[in-house]
């Protein structure tokens, strides 16, 4: 029997083109899941009440707070993009094969659960514990595919830096996940449309 080896381990940079539609999927699900996972445990552990992080208010002014903010985010993106070159907001065309070729249901159920999934672990449970500033630090970082360019890395920031601001404003975790649930959701269907407008 042969003995396992760590130092025989190679990990090896793959591009988004070298990844399985499957395999793309069942790594956006398993991450999501994991987020998802590790928000629960934190906010319990912070001896708070998860089931109550999720209760829905009954004053909808949440929602003009998301609406606003997504509004805002995605006109700043379309205007960034008009003027800074393809390759300073390069992401690795990881959102390229999320959204290009599905269907429009299963963008928004990739939405809806990214949304909740990354509000209830940043905003629910982690800027809990270190305010805004430090959780979009920690937000820009995990998402490492912008990480190479500066520009994105800084609207990253900014926008998990304003979800923050949304949370404590409106004081419903609702406000987050909705506008979390918007941005990707219209940046989504503008590359779905995009990809059918080249065809």
């Amino acid at each position: 029997m042969r003995k396992f080896d760590i130092r025989n381990l190679k990990v090896r940079s793959v591009s988004a083109d070298q990844i399985s539609e499957r395999l793309l999927l069942i790594n956006l699900y398993a991450t999501q899941g994991i987020t998802f996972i590790i928000g629960m445990l934190w906010v319990i552990f912070q001896g708070r009440n998860a089931i109550l992080l999720f209760r829905f208010p009954e004053d909808y002014r949440f929602a003009v707070w998301a609406a606003g903010l997504a509004l805002a985010v995605v006109l700043l993106d379309l205007l960034v993009s008009r003027w800074t070159p393809e390759e300073a907001m390069e992401d690795g065309g990881i959102n390229e094969r999320i959204f290009r070729g599905r269907p429009i249901w299963h963008i928004v159920l990739i939405c809806a659960i990214v949304s909740v999934c990354e509000e209830l672990l940043f905003r629910g449970a982690v800027q809990s514990s270190f305010g805004p500033y430090w959780t979009s630090i920690l937000f820009a970082a995990i998402h490492v595919r912008y990480l190479r360019h500066w520009i994105p890395t800084g609207m990253v920031f900014a926008i998990s830096y304003a979800l923050g601001w949304v949370y404590i404003h409106a004081g419903t975790l609702w406000a987050p996940i909705a506008a979390h649930f918007l941005i990707d959701l219209i940046m989504g269907l503008i590359i779905r449309l995009r990809r059918e407008m080249k065809s």
